[in-house]
């Protein structure tokens, strides 16, 4: 797998949870063999106060790993005054390159729909007042998050995982936003995402893997990890009718803009 990986081109992996616990087994062989697969930095979102100070601890001990915080809709219940006050903590830390995973899911419900909302928009607000690029999960919630997207104006940050329509992509765009790509573009069945993909702006697009979740088609159903990065950044390539390290520079260039990655502060902690 190494050798089919392997190329002279860096990638970014916009979007990764590698704290989580089905690593556990072998974290430092995952992050092995994405540098080996020239996936040269990972932003690795926080979903819950644990896991986003996991994700610090994470970036602390591998230079090519960049944190995030947030609180993931699924978990938008846990945010008491307590657990507030700790994530604003972890957000103002110089290394904490965005706020995020944070936003909207109606599949799953597993926070009430008013918690989802008021995290939400209380975590888009510190994003602002820290001057930080969030990073949005909207799940059935296209129509709720775009609303308050457009309440609140234009920023920065990416759609993780886009999900919506043709009218979305181009909704959010105008609002200054980036749209995250993984896995699902390449699926047999994908329809819609394939063609939304073919007509971004290319300084629009990040690439991502949402490890553990959303294999790509030749590992689908398997655990994901951020070397298959590479097969998102060759459909794109294909669906683009454009060179690989062509989407590998493009992409990577606009991680490293929207996310600062070559400002961070080279001493930790």
């Amino acid at each position: 797998m190494e050798e089919e990986l392997s190329a002279a081109v860096e990638l970014v992996d916009s979007h990764a949870h590698l704290e989580a616990r089905h690593f556990a087994a072998d974290r430092e062989e995952v992050i092995a063999r994405a540098i080996a697969a020239g996936v040269m930095r990972i932003v690795n979102a926080g979903a819950s106060l644990p896991a986003s100070e996991a994700s610090i601890t994470l970036a602390e001990a591998h230079e090519t790993i960049y944190p995030a915080v947030g609180i993931h809709p699924h978990d938008a219940k846990t945010l008491s005054e307590t657990t507030w006050v700790a994530l604003q903590a972890l957000a103002r830390r110089p290394d904490v390159v965005a706020i995020g995973e944070i936003g909207l899911d109606f599949f799953y419900n597993l926070s009430a729909r008013e918690q989802q909302v008021d995290a939400f928009r209380r975590q888009l607000a510190l994003a602002r007042a820290l001057d930080k690029p969030v990073i949005i999960h909207d799940r059935d919630a296209h129509a709720e998050t775009l609303a308050i997207l457009r309440e609140l104006g234009p920023y920065r940050g990416v759609l993780h995982c886009f999900s919506g329509d043709a009218a979305m992509a181009e909704a959010v765009l105008d609002l200054g936003y980036h749209i995250g790509v993984g896995g699902p573009v390449t699926f047999r069945n994908a329809r819609v995402l394939p063609d939304i993909v073919r007509r971004l702006p290319l300084d629009r697009l990040l690439l991502e893997t949402d490890a553990p979740y959303l294999a790509p088609q030749p590992h689908r159903g398997q655990r994901n990890e951020p070397a298959y990065v590479r097969y998102v950044a060759e459909r794109v390539a294909e669906l683009r009718a454009m060179s690989l390290a062509e989407i590998a520079q493009a992409t990577t260039a606009n991680a490293v803009v929207l996310f600062r990655l070559d400002h961070r502060p080279t001493k930790r902690g």
